[in-house]
């Protein structure tokens, strides 16, 4: 418990927490990410750290609400305005979820390769959505980063979240399913650390 309450007592400001973790986990890997980028998913981080911000505010079950239907809310969005809060929400739901709790999804009817699909489309249709606006000026840049290495990016938040170590078989099994449907870097060096190679050409389903 020691341990525990001196980290407790080190993390001053939850921001500057994950920053730190994040740039970490970013050299550690070696992902080339721009500063704006990882800025960005540090300020993700922080806001849904507040559960209220992460899960569905007017939703009586407290649930997040499934992808498909935000994607949904997007095609039928009657402006520009509301079709680019659900893509960026879409975005950044699914990064956070394949990032935070990959291991959970293991057990729902879709897993992490849906949300690593789902949110880089999501921040790629974005990225077209605004480009040419106000908005777009700012932000465009980094909605296409993200969405291009949408899957390095939760590689990242992976670490920040257990870092690199396996304790029990039903992690290497998870591990390799991981990198079976998404061909994540990450779990591959993961995998190889605890003696089991994965096998090139084998890391998607479809």
């Amino acid at each position: 418990m020691a341990a525990l309450h001196e980290r407790v007592v080190a993390v001053t400001s939850l921001r500057n927490f994950f920053r730190e973790s994040i740039n970490s986990a970013i050299d550690n890997q070696h992902v080339d990410v721009d500063p704006h980028t990882s800025h960005y998913v540090v300020n993700l981080l922080t806001l849904f750290a507040r559960s209220e911000k992460f899960y569905n505010e007017d939703d009586e079950r407290c649930g997040v609400r499934p992808l498909a239907l935000m994607m949904a809310d997007a095609v039928a969005a009657e402006s520009q305005e509301r079709r680019s809060t659900s893509l960026q929400r879409i975005g950044d739901v699914a990064l956070f979820t394949a990032g935070f709790f990959a291991d959970s999804l293991a057990y729902r009817p879709v897993d992490i390769d849906y949300y690593v699909s789902m949110g880089g489309s999501a921040y790629g249709s974005l990225s077209d959505e605004i480009k040419g606006t106000t908005r777009g000026m700012a932000l465009v840049d980094e909605f296409r980063e993200l969405a291009r290495k949408f899957q390095s990016l939760v590689d990242v938040l992976n670490e920040v979240r257990d870092g690199a170590r396996l304790s029990t078989d039903v992690d290497v099994v998870r591990t390799y399913e991981v990198w079976r449907k998404t061909g994540s870097k990450r779990a591959a060096t993961i995998l190889e650390q605890n003696g089991v190679v994965p096998i090139f050409g084998a890391s998607k389903t479809h």
